[in-house]
């Protein structure tokens, strides 16, 4: 049967998660030691199949997303009982991780005991101190929707057992959302965290509507019976919690979305796993953002020479003189932009255009699993515009998801005008070039072959948003769209969006920010069409500590290629130095860094 098999899979990958010519005994080692290192290396793998394995039984949802489909018919125990039993499980790992002496494992081995260390302390602190189960209806939300889009949006075995799982899971979800409003303190609760949740509530039925309603009559009569069954009960419940969000929960919710300087220190440090602190990444982001300025005015002076009507373009310019020319320069790009419904139609052709540079300058070995670019599904539409949904890990040869979240059909035309100013022809190359190829997608898949399953589990997102950003400026640097200028002067305003959520993420969580600061910061110095702006503004009441893994993650992910162009110097290749940075699995940058240039692990 399918799941024994996966669970035979699931084994023998994390039995061979460890490179063994890692631990091997060479001439310089002493045999002693050699085995000191082995033995080291084999309580790891042990300690790290018990850590998966028990995470795996603990969110079945989330091992469905990895591709672990022992538990598909199961769902996560979000209850007090369900917490403290995962919490019981953190420190007991934790516990057994601080037994075994991080010195005599072997490089790759000390990487993911380190990642480990930070994801236990992670989990505990966020049980412990952060607390999003009592105040963040989102996680309730985002486990009852996945526990379905999961099982469904990948064929990873034959529809009816797919669904036959889903039925399972929709006979379940109920006890999601009464955890929830057991769990939830309505006075602890956002009031923009409720009013998001209360909007993508019934989405989760959109997931039902598309991927299982329409195939029912190719299940056999009693199955169907029991699958319309668990859809009634499911619409039941949906009507039921949607009446407590709209009358209970929004009504009540007064929390403050602004988690404040020590728990934000805190969450940002097990978010980057990085060497630069809040007031690093500030004074680094500030300095930034004051140079691309300066780049961009440049372009602009460039392209709109000799320009009927443009603005004044004096060598040295006051900042209004440097805003108007850069506002004049962009207009020209924003007058090229897709059709109302043709984004997503776009976004193909962007993404096969880039493929097709890549490979014309051989820039990095090119993924062969699919990408199908898709329209966001309903329950993860309102946080950001786009993203990438690759396979779990444990999933082979499925499709990667390119989802892009569609102008709403309540917006009016000035709201889908500002937004499709911000996502021009050009913005769309370059969203098709971070979330597709050589960005999101193409990391995946490469981070995807690398033997360690817990690395994979625990993937760095400051890794792969950073790498994301990094390939924008790279392709810029090849001479994509042949060096058009106004693509540069559109991928510089795309990388001040990076450098701005850094500094918007702080100043919101921190120092307290208004809206109209943050919309300032976005709108003026980032350039940031208002439809965008504000967007981000509701993402950063949402989240904390994920915004900055976009600049931060580039700036290492940078800092790194110029270590290895200065080691190596004429000898320094790109599209080897791409694919060796992509061969770690995607660990924190630093790691990677360390272990390209042979350096002790930190």
């Amino acid at each position: 049967m399918r799941k024994t098999l996966l669970t035979a899979a699931l084994l023998a990958a994390l039995a061979g998660c460890q490179k063994q010519a890692d631990t091997a005994p060479t001439a310089e080692t002493p045999a002693g030691a050699a085995t000191a290192a082995t033995t080291a290396d084999a309580r790891f793998a042990e300690l790290s199949k018990q850590a998966l394995d028990t995470w795996m039984q603990l969110s079945p949802v989330g091992a469905t997303q990895i591709g672990d489909h022992r538990f598909d018919g199961q769902i996560d125990d979000l209850s007090a009982a369900g917490r403290q039993k995962g919490l019981e499980a953190s420190k007991s790992l934790l516990a057994q991780l601080d037994k075994i002496d991080a010195t005599q494992l072997s490089r790759e081995n000390q990487v993911d005991a380190a990642i480990l260390r930070n994801q236990l302390q992670s989990d505990i602190w966020n049980t412990e101190v952060l607390q999003s189960w009592a105040w963040d209806p989102q996680v309730y939300n985002n486990v009852a929707g996945s526990a379905i889009y999961g099982l469904m949006a990948r064929e990873f075995a034959p529809l009816p057992e797919r669904i036959k799982s889903a039925t399972e899971r929709m006979e379940k979800i109920p006890q999601i959302f009464a955890q929830a409003r057991e769990n939830l303190d309505p006075a602890r609760v956002p009031e923009i965290h409720a009013k998001t949740v209360a909007k993508q509530n019934a989405g989760i039925l959109s997931i039902v509507d598309t991927f299982i309603t329409p195939h029912l009559g190719e299940l056999a009569p009693a199955d169907a019976a029991r699958t319309n069954a668990a859809i009634d009960g499911l619409k039941k419940a949906v009507a039921e919690q949607q009446k407590w969000l709209d009358d209970t929960l929004v009504p009540n919710a007064k929390g403050d979305f602004r988690i404040g300087a020590e728990k934000y220190d805190q969450k940002l440090k097990f978010a980057l796993v990085s060497s630069l602190s809040r007031q690093d990444i500030k004074q680094r982001a500030e300095a930034e953002l004051k140079r691309v300025r300066g780049d961009m005015y440049g372009i602009a002076r460039e392209v709109l020479k000799d320009k009927p009507g443009a603005p004044a373009l004096p060598e040295n310019p006051n900042d209004d003189q440097q805003q108007k020319a850069i506002e004049a320069a962009l207009e020209l790009a924003y007058a090229q932009h897709p059709a109302r419904d043709k984004v997503v139609d776009d976004a193909k052709a962007a993404l096969k255009s880039a493929t097709d540079f890549v490979r014309e300058k051989d820039l990095v070995t090119l993924p062969d699993a699919p990408v199908d670019v898709i329209l966001m599904p309903e329950f993860q539409r309102g946080v950001a515009v786009a993203y990438c949904d690759s396979p779990g890990p444990l999933d082979k040869n499925l499709a990667t998801f390119f989802a892009i979240s569609p102008i709403p059909d309540d917006w009016t035309q000035a709201q889908s005008d500002s937004f499709l100013r911000e996502y021009n022809s050009r913005m769309i190359h370059l969203l098709s070039i971070h979330e597709g190829i050589p960005g999101h997608y193409l990391e995946g898949w490469h981070s995807s072959k690398f033997p360690s399953t817990l690395r994979a589990v625990l993937r760095s997102g400051m890794f792969a948003e950073g790498w994301a950003v990094y390939t924008e400026r790279m392709m810029q640097e090849q001479g994509y769209l042949d060096n058009d200028p106004l693509f540069h002067l559109v991928q510089l305003k795309f990388y001040l969006r990076s450098i701005a959520n850094a500094i918007l993420d702080q100043g919101v969580h921190v120092d307290n920010w208004s809206r109209e600061q943050a919309m300032h910061l976005m709108t003026h110095d980032a350039f940031q069409q208002e439809s965008e702006a504000s967007g981000k503004w509701v993402r950063a009441q949402l989240s904390s500590a994920q915004l900055p893994t976009y600049f931060v993650g580039v700036q290492e992910h940078l800092d790194t290629r110029k270590a290895v162009q200065e080691k190596l110097g004429d000898k320094f290749n790109l599209k080897a130095y791409h694919d060796q940075i992509l061969s770690y699995g995607a660990p924190p940058v630093r790691f990677a860094r360390e272990l390209m240039l042979d350096q002790p692990i930190e």
